[in-house]
């Protein structure tokens, strides 16, 4: 009996370092690295939407839902290219069902299949909007189905230890893009996507400022990265790489001349070979900076606007680390 298609797909070529499409004999290559996971997927989903015409319906399978959501209501947004990742994954288990097959034990099925609620809980939140926007413009369906979500878990606030973040940039010091990006973390608690597309231009070594959002673009709401005050440890790495870049550098952090998109790789060999453990993602930075400042008594208000949060959720996830918290009530007899 003939083995299963598997449709198109993503394979990483060893040899010439590259992403490439494998649909069924036919190979295309993808010109994306191993850094460069959301390029690469977002040139499977064009891929796949080159072969296929969404048709309209009361009754689709979900690979045309994700792909109409992902076509007319992401196109151009600057979330677009995470959304994307998560929607590769939703397809996979999602795809070839149609969405009369949403339910709450088909939903958990996939919660179990994915081994992590926080990535699933988000991937299925976005499943939800994309049904809820094909029943808009492509439906109107006969009923919408409820996409069932798994609870929301406690906040993550694993840190870094100073001991750690040295044994990490020991190591780093062999790859300077990742060296730039961990110090960069570090006094900043700056979000990855905002550290990598970092210009020159938006530092300003007179003013202090540097600027995590470009002038004129606009900030999610949930995403906020207000202008920083720089300190002066941070100032004198930015003034030594700027030297070294000279007058014609664009972005801060590069590789081979081009700006990086995601440094997992390199992140996850390094801390590897630092050993230390798995949750050392480069979202602990911001972890870290948020712990570092309570613990050494910063202005919660202060602290809050540089690592553009809100003051409650500063409280509520790291207010714990202040060494006064509930000093006053501690001692009540």
């Amino acid at each position: 009996m003939p083995r299963k298609s598997a449709g198109p797909h993503l394979w990483f070529d060893e040899a010439r370092q590259n992403f490439t499409i494998i649909d069924g004999r036919r190979r295309s290559r993808t010109g994306f690295n191993r850094d460069e996971v959301e390029g690469a997927e977002k040139a499977l989903a064009d891929y796949i939407a080159s072969k296929h015409t969404v048709v309209d319906g009361p009754n689709p399978f979900l690979s045309d839902v994700l792909s109409s959501y992902a076509d007319e209501h992401l196109a151009g947004k600057r979330s677009e290219g995470h959304i994307l990742y998560d929607i590769a994954h939703l397809n996979k288990w999602w795809g070839m069902k149609p969405i009369a097959d949403i339910n709450s034990a088909n939903c958990k099925a996939y919660v179990r299949d994915r081994n992590g609620i926080v990535s699933a809980r988000r991937e299925l939140a976005f499943l939800g909007a994309a049904v809820k926007h094909w029943h808009a413009e492509h439906g109107p369906l006969k009923s919408v189905p409820a996409v069932v979500l798994p609870p929301a878990p406690p906040p993550r606030a694993h840190w870094m230890t100073r001991e750690e973040a040295a044994r990490f940039l020991w190591v780093a010091r062999k790859t300077p893009h990742l060296a730039r990006f961990f110090i960069i973390g570090w006094y900043t608690g700056t979000r990855r996507g905002k550290i990598l597309s970092l210009r020159w231009s938006m530092v300003d070594f007179k003013s202090k400022i540097m600027l995590r959002t470009p002038q004129g673009e606009t900030e999610a709401k949930n995403k906020k990265a207000p202008p920083l005050r720089m300190g002066q440890r941070l100032m004198a790495h930015l003034k030594r790489w700027k030297r070294m870049d000279g007058k014609g550098a664009e972005f801060v952090i590069t590789f081979k001349g081009k700006p990086i998109k995601r440094p997992v790789r390199t992140w996850d060999q390094a801390r590897k070979k630092a050993k230390l453990p798995a949750y050392i993602t480069p979202h602990v930075l911001r972890h870290t900076r948020a712990t570092n400042m309570m613990q050494q008594r910063k202005d919660p208000w202060e602290a809050a606007k540089a690592l553009g949060m809100s003051l409650e959720m500063l409280s509520r996830v790291y207010g714990h680390h202040h060494p006064d918290w509930q000093k006053d009530v501690a001692e009540t007899r």
